[in-house]
């Protein structure tokens, strides 16, 4: 189904918003809400209405609401106060009243894996050695990718955030997307004792052996990348690709910088004053960090997944081991096919280390991503350059 109007087309089953052809990045909820208002466009759909389609009957705050409301009108760039697309109605609500035409079947029926993203991703757990239980989610159909647990990851929480619903549900589009929660995070058993990037790594070994995958392609960041390289040097016969993005092979203490190591003294300071205390001035200041571009709101959602994920302790112990990672010797020993992809100005994983990535692993494709933000967001151009970059490796 394809919703057009001036010169714009709502692909509704590759949930695409797109501009004279060209691609127009927004959040997931705004996409919904767009939808929404276009489905309804014969009537005035409520306050009510919207919550109860869009939220799904969620507590939703009014300025919420509005921003949205906002977005989805920047989106569609019916800015300025004349409302030529989506109009106010007065104590009423709001109506989509510019001219649409239909295209239901622009490109034939939606995918296997388009279906199955739009039904509930399968949270299953996996037993380590060690005794841990790992939270494991999967969704979609085709080959298989596997996303190594980061700094830090809740597999039901993720897949809702704006932050990292859009990536994810695009990643799961055509795909077998396999995510996990690390040891004492998310969904799995929190107050692990070994706390260490060998466990790290046999974390990932343990989900990969659970699910019997033959053959599978790696997405790492952060020091999931790391875990990735090292996995990947390891089994070479079974990782088909890997896809490094805001990666580090190097922690904070490994890179003989001064600065460095005192910035990791201050993410220390700001997580042991802040962690776990609801809209903590520390934990904003800490969430900014990675997401300096945010909005108040993805900010805020991103404090509220590390407060949720994992506890002050838990988090501390796998900074510290973060902090000292060093696989560096590893990077001439890759020899799977690898695309390493880097914001230009993230100050979490600076852009020397994707450089150094780049530099030594054999025959890599190294990708500059025009952002400051460790996790690149929807609303940015170098979203859609992250995306299609890469859907066109694990393509080829």
């Amino acid at each position: 189904m394809q919703f057009l109007f001036e010169e714009q087309v709502l692909d509704v089953n590759r949930r695409e918003l797109t501009r004279a052809s060209a691609p127009v990045a927004l959040e997931p909820q705004v996409f919904d809400l767009l939808i929404y208002l276009l489905r309804h466009r014969d009537r005035v759909v409520s306050k009510d209405d919207l919550i109860a389609g869009v939220w799904g009957g969620r507590v939703v705050s009014e300025s919420t609401l509005t921003s949205r409301i906002n977005a989805a009108r920047k989106a569609v760039r019916d800015t300025g106060g004349e409302q030529r697309l989506i109009r106010t109605i007065p104590r009423k609500g709001f109506r989509f009243v510019g001219p649409v035409a239909e295209n239901e079947d622009p490109a034939g029926p939606p995918t296997t894996a388009t279906v199955e993203v739009r039904q509930a991703q399968q949270v299953r757990f996996c037993r380590t050695n060690d005794g841990i239980n790992l939270a494991v989610a999967e969704i979609g159909h085709g080959p298989p990718l596997v996303k190594v647990a980061n700094w830090l990851t809740h597999v039901e929480y993720d897949w809702e955030s704006p932050i990292w619903r859009p990536f994810l549900h695009r990643l799961a589009e055509h795909r077998r997307l396999i995510r996990y929660d690390g040891r004492g995070t998310g969904l799995s058993d929190r107050g692990a004792k070994d706390i260490s990037f060998a466990a790290f790594e046999r974390d990932l070994a343990t989900v990969v052996e659970s699910l019997t995958l033959p053959r599978y392609a790696l997405f790492g960041m952060s020091q999931g990348a790391s875990v990735a390289i090292a996995h990947a040097v390891r089994h070479p016969d079974r990782v088909s690709k890997l896809i490094l993005s805001g990666a580090y092979v190097q922690g904070r203490n490994r890179r003989n910088s001064a600065n460095d190591q005192e910035i990791a003294r201050a993410h220390v300071a700001l997580m042991r004053h802040g962690w776990g205390q609801e809209n903590s001035a520390f934990m904003r200041a800490f969430s900014s960090i990675y997401l300096p571009n945010g909005t108040a709101e993805q900010i805020k959602w991103y404090a509220d997944l590390q407060r949720t994920t994992a506890s002050a302790d838990t988090a501390l112990r796998i900074r510290a081991v973060c902090d000292d990672i060093d696989v560096t010797a590893l990077l001439p020993q890759v020899r799977v096919p690898t695309l390493v992809l880097h914001s230009r100005q993230d100050s979490v994983a600076p852009l020397d280390q994707g450089r150094l990535i780049a530099a030594n692993v054999p025959h890599a494709k190294f990708v500059m991503l025009d952002s400051a933000n460790h996790v690149v967001l929807p609303a940015e151009p170098a979203w859609t350059k992250l995306m299609n970059e890469i859907d066109t490796f694990l393509s080829e």
